[in-house]
């Protein structure tokens, strides 16, 4: 069986949590190409820049030889489009999350019916973590090493002050 030749896993990535660290070492093994896309939204409020994220997410993907980490704006289907990018790779926590991915696999499918989308269960140890969860759980002084890359527990602590602020 041959394998499709690009896939991309897009998000905000605000931070990066070893859910979505899951998804992309899975996403690898399954695509030749595998893009992380982290979307520049200028309606969300990040805790990181955009150079942040990227920075982040290159230094705990760094043991994946076919990830690479870009940024984009707009909509991911017309970025997928410019860029010969056939697989869309979404992760799912819960129903919840089915139900929305679905929704946007459709709309996808509608604007774009060569793009197809892959949706990937998380583990199941990681089925409860968000970026916005740990956020809020740093901002108590949770322990929350077992739940981010190592670099990314680095950077929330120093962060830590302008989060308990929010």
């Amino acid at each position: 069986m041959n394998k499709p030749v690009k896939a991309i896993f897009a998000g905000s990535f605000d931070p990066i949590t070893n859910g979505h660290i899951d998804i992309i070492e899975r996403s690898a093994r399954l695509f030749n190409e595998l893009k992380i896309g982290v979307l520049i939204n200028p309606n969300k409020k990040s805790l990181f820049t955009i150079e942040k994220r990227l920075e982040l997410i290159k230094d705990s993907t760094s043991h994946i030889e076919n990830v690479e980490v870009i940024y984009f704006e707009g909509l991911l289907i017309d970025y997928c489009i410019k860029n010969d990018i056939s697989v869309l790779v979404r992760g799912v926590r819960s129903s919840a999350d089915v139900d929305y991915e679905l929704q946007m696999a459709h709309m996808n499918k509608e604007l774009e019916d060569s793009i197809e989308t892959v949706i990937l269960p998380t583990n199941t140890k990681y089925s409860f973590i968000s970026s916005s969860l740990i956020k809020e759980v740093l901002s108590f002084d949770a322990n929350i090493e077992n739940l981010v890359p190592k670099c990314v527990l680095e950077e929330l602590k120093k962060k830590k002050m302008q989060i308990k602020e929010k």
